[in-house]
């Protein structure tokens, strides 16, 4: 019998903290081979067609400026050019002080040309920059396809204890809705409308409804539905799946019917040509107008055999582009279709399955963890669905804890869920697993006492001490800084605590290093007293200067032995010391112009730090409040290759803006609050054949498939670029496989893996018809950031509209077998231009208007930080009418009732003075009044007695004993409580100052230097048509 046991614990629950874990998972040889990153390849180089603005000039065609791509061998020359997405590599040379050991980088995507030479470097992020891959101490996840020799020692300092294995709590469905909706591919901007050329008349539409998938809960199937299909084939996808596996008794081995390798070419009988599914129904979207659909976008199910399916990760998890990858390079280059996985790794979820064993199954060869798309060949042998390698099943495996049998691995948990967690035993620790240590460094300037955050942080704290995440061992420390570096002596045995001012900022040091960092539970009456006095301390000051690198380097030397989490609170730019910046944004700095200047660092002095900081497993997350220029775009870098977080509060004041307030106080709370994993890694696994070549998000890329995340939160998204580097002909299904090696904040090793199957087809209607919008927009949202920063904004622009003109064209000429005027797209992609256009229209990419250059650099952090489902509003805000809600369809929340009503197009045409609409774009929220809104409506919501009685600066709704009231209140907050962090409330009239910005987010409609949606869905066409 085996001494390993199974627990069952919650993933989001109070006792146990998921935070990553700082010690790499097992030192085997890093494999250069199908995981390599994949050589450049060639681009579709064609002219960026601009679309014919309403005044007299047509035609003019503007080369994009930089990007070009030299042509395949394969393919004709063309004197024309047009930017498509690639890595900031191909288009940028490595700067001469950049942090780097391979200058050259893979593309980020392309469209044709043959399959990518190896590269030995994989780019990511901002800039024209790589990640270095420098030698690490650590130990890394491998990757490699010759059997490994035996396992080299590991120094195991200390062991993690082995809790007993209680009963089974299965993955359970989340209810967690969707966001909103995304789109797929990128090309030329169109230009704005000439002035004085009104727009199309509104009859061009016609109200025929939507015609969009039923709306789903996560506890009940989701996906697309394909009615042609017989099952198994587009089944719906459960958002967890409930555990199968209960056998009182040992039974005989009987083969299990699931793994990739044991996939019959029925799979390919399961072809969508029998007829058209209701994916690949043509849409003309000149025609139809209502396109959003009743409630969330559905996520495609991928065409699986029901018993794989229903193993499959979750898509709030894991989640690829295509649901059906192209059987090689060539046809995924045909489909214009983007390529890649959006993973929440560290997601919250309600139940976790957690697994307690000696011996962690993995492939011998690619060290793949065990999971349900393996194949046993019998009751001793397993097939790796990733190398094929065939393995031994250890005798330990033999044992089912959970039916209590024997003679079942195929049972066992691992093998019956896609989302696990292990606890890692002592091979996995090079170390004993770090504390939690978190380190506060304030700015104490007077700008930064004048916005009163320092009573906000402090209360906070105050408030929350006893729930950081952490155990005994937690540590804390504060640095507070202006033109000097202040640090507190909170050594148990001292009356109060004892400030230390060093004013040698350039050459910094630590006053007392055994002093300043103490253990929170042994100190924790002088950290409250120094939390209540701190604001009074620099109440008077008159200090202007800040020295935010000096003292950044400092926490760096304190964290250093340990790692940890710096928390940093900026109100200005930094003047003095290291990392002093200047003022890049003029003061009337306009985006009218089509290229907006200094998206990239002013300096590498916070990407250095970053790296060293990662290095040493400490993670620094950025809190910036000001209404000044702060130069984010550098200040950035220091959370960006540290793994950390950037939060902006933008005109931040206490009093003068307490919506702003009240978000920082909320998002906080949150933040501190949250799980933590520390020194963490996480590796990306692939079929063979298959490689990723361009990571996004924050970490620093440690080998070619190897992250380092010194902390990992669960509000953290990743996204990958992927490319098929050798024919799949003879795969019925691939595999991906993320596995997050981490440090809980309760000090055990954790092994957390998601596994993803995804059937191979061999048809470009099939990998339409399996296309997420969602998934592409997002994506493409990404590489368009790395293009803006790289390159040029009107770049970025120009490759996002060639991705729809790609994906239309592709459509048009290789899947639609009858030719029909218009602009023809499948149903499954109906929203992409749509979402396109609200990417052009977006902060991080909009021109004609002016835009701070902090808001917009933050904009473009979201897109490349975020988790899909909190991107999505972002990009395309909803909006619902809020004055008419009944009970008809509402939820039943824990004896809440919600009302649901429906999405709106993001026009003023759906706006009427006789109601009250709310606008949700993720991070804000507008409630606005209709000036002829019913008396009743106001009188009982907002608790005034007119429309003119509303207060300007409303930004609460009353509590009131009446059902418009508790309706009201309940959707708002059911909303908000569907996010991590809190968006404001602005309650606004037609007279409201904030009125512009609520019409800034009506996406369908004509601006002065925007067009309207249909003019654009006529550019589209005008460029497909071609």
């Amino acid at each position: 019998m085996s001494s390993s046991g199974f627990a069952s614990q919650n993933g989001a629950g109070g006792t146990y903290a998921n935070g990553p874990s700082p010690n790499p998972v097992s030192l085997y040889p890093s494999n250069q081979g199908y995981m390599a990153p994949p050589q450049p390849t060639y681009l579709n180089s064609t002219l960026a067609k601009a679309p014919t603005p309403p005044g007299p000039n047509t035609n003019r065609h503007q080369p994009s400026p930089v990007g070009m791509s030299q042509h395949s061998p394969h393919q004709s020359a063309s004197p024309n050019h047009r930017p498509v997405l690639t890595s900031a590599s191909q288009s940028s040379t490595t700067p001469p002080n950049s942090y780097y050991q391979h200058p050259q980088q893979p593309p980020s995507w392309h469209y044709g040309g043959a399959s990518p030479p190896a590269a030995n470097h994989i780019s990511s992020a901002l800039g024209p920059s790589a990640y270095s891959s420098g030698a690490s101490t650590l130990p890394v996840f491998q990757n490699t396809m010759q059997p490994v020799g035996p396992v080299p020692p590991y120094s195991s300092l200390s062991s993690v204890a082995m809790p007993a294995p209680p009963a089974l709590n299965v993955l359970a469905p989340q209810t967690h809705p969707p966001y909103g909706i995304p789109p797929t591919a990128m090309r030329g901007t169109p230009p704005p409308p000439a002035a004085g050329v009104p727009p199309p008349p509104p009859h061009a539409y016609h109200n025929d409804g939507s015609y969009s998938s039923q709306p789903g809960q996560m506890n009940r199937p989701m996906g697309m539905a394909y009615p042609s299909l017989q099952p198994p084939s587009y089944q719906s996808m459960p958002g967890m799946q409930t555990s199968p596996y209960i056998q009182p008794t040992a039974q005989p081995y009987q083969q299990p019917s699931v793994g990739t390798a044991q996939l019959s070419p029925s799979l390919a009988a399961l072809s969508l040509q029998s007829e058209t599914p209701e994916a690949l129904r043509v849409v003309n979207l000149l025609q139809e107008r209502n396109l959003l659909p009743l409630g969330t976008v559905t996520v495609p199910t991928p065409c699986l055999p029901q018993d794989l399916q229903k193993l499959n990760c979750s898509p709030e998890v894991f989640r690829s582009t295509l649901t059906s990858i192209p059987q090689t390079q060539a046809l995924l280059n045909k489909a214009k279709l983007p390529l890649g996985l959006l993973l929440h790794p560290f997601k919250d979820l309600s139940q976790l399955p957690v697994v307690t064993s000696s011996n962690i199954v993995r492939c011998r060869s690619c060290r793949t963890y065990i999971n349900p798309f393996v194949s046993f060949m019998d009751q001793r042998k397993w097939k790796c669905n990733l190398c094929y390698r065939v393995n031994d099943v250890p005798e330990e495996f033999m044992y089912n804890p959970v039916s209590r049998s024997y003679g079942t691995p195929h049972k066992r948990p691992e093998v019956q869920n896609a989302t696990i967690e292990f606890i890692a035993p002592s091979e996995y620790m090079l170390r004993p697993p770090q504390p939690a240590v978190y380190l506060f460094i304030l700015d104490v300037s007077h700008n930064a006492v004048e916005t009163g955050y320092l009573d906000v942080v402090c209360q906070t704290l105050l408030e929350n001490l006893d729930v950081l995440p952490g155990d005994t061992r937690t540590k804390i420390g504060f640095i507070t800084f202006d033109s000097t570096v202040h640090f507190y002596n909170l050594q148990e045995g001292l009356s109060q605590p004892q400030m230390l001012i060093v004013s040698d900022i350039e050459d910094v040091f630590i006053p007392t290093p055994d002093c300043l960092l103490v253990n929170l539970k042994e100190g924790k009456e002088l950290v409250q007293d120094l939390l209540k006095s701190l604001p009074q301390m620099f109440c008077k000051t008159m200090e202007t200067q800040s020295a935010l690198g000096p003292a950044l380097q400092s926490a760096f030397k304190l964290l250093s032995p340990t790692g940890g989490r710096m928390s940093v609170f900026q109100t200005q730019l930094p003047t003095v010391g290291a990392g002093a910046l200047k003022p890049r944004e003029e003061a009337a700095q306009k985006t009218s112009a089509k290229d907006v200047q200094h998206l990239a660092p002013a300096t590498d002095f916070y990407k250095k730090l970053a790296l060293d900081c990662s290095g040493h497993q400490v993670a620094v997350d950025l809190f910036l409040l000001s209404a000044q220029y702060c130069d984010l775009s550098s200040l950035g870098c220091i959370s960006r290759y540290s793994a950390g977080s950037v939060h902006y509060y933008p005109s931040y004041h206490k009093h003068h803006n307490p919506s702003q307030s009240e978000r920082f106080q909320k998002d906080l709370k949150r933040y501190l609050t949250r799980k933590i994993g520390f020194e963490a890694v996480m590796r990306i696994r692939c079929t063979k054949g298959m490689s990723i070549h361009t990571f996004h998000g924050n970490f620093f890329v440690r080998s070619t498939d190897l992250l380092s995340l010194p902390n990992v939160n669960p509000d953290a998204g990743f996204a990958v670029q992927m490319s098929i580097d050798e024919n799949l002909l003879d795969m019925q299904a691939v595999s991906f496989q993320a596995a997050l090696l981490y440090t809980s904040s309760k000090g055990e090793r954790r092994i957390r893996v998601h596994t993803l199957c995804l059937p191979v087809v061999n048809s470009l209607s099939d990998i339409f018809a399996g296309a997420d919008v969602q998934a592409i927009t997002c994506l493409l949202a990404s590489m368009a950031v790395d293009r803006s920063v790289s390159a040029s904004l009107s770049d970025a622009r120009d490759a996002l509209t060639n991705a729809a003109i790609d994906s239309l064209t592709s459509y048009r000429t290789s899947v639609l077998t009858i030719q029909q005027p218009g602009l023809l797209i499948p149903t499954c992609l109906r929203l992409f231009p749509l979402y396109i256009l609200a990417l052009l229209k977006h902060k991080a990419f909009r021109t004609g208007t002016s835009a701070p250059l902090d808001e917009r650099v933050f904009a473009m952090c979201q897109l490349k930080y975020q988790p899909l489902a909190y991107i999505m509003l972002m990009i395309h805000p909803a909006l619902y009418r809020v004055d008419d809600m009944t009970d008809e369809g509402a939820l039943n929340i824990d004896e809440r009732t919600i009302p649901q009503p429906r999405a709106l197009q993001l026009s003023v045409e759906k706006l009427s003075r006789d109601a009250a609409f709310l606008m949700d774009n993720g991070t804000v929220m507008y409630l606005w009044i209709g000036r002829n809104c019913s008396p009743a409506f106001i009188t009982q919501v907002l608790g005034v007695e007119s429309y003119a009685a509303i207060p300007q600066n409303m930004t609460q709704l009353p509590e009131l004993d009446t059902s418009e009231s508790s309706r009201t209140r309940a959707f708002i907050d059911w909303l908000r409580e569907r996010r991590p962090f809190y968006p404001t409330l602005h309650i606004i009239r037609d007279e409201s100052q904030l009125k512009a910005d609520f019409m800034q987010n009506m996406i369908e409609d004509r601006t002065e230097s925007a067009l309207s949606y249909y003019e654009f869905l006529l550019h589209l066409q005008q460029q497909v048509s071609k």
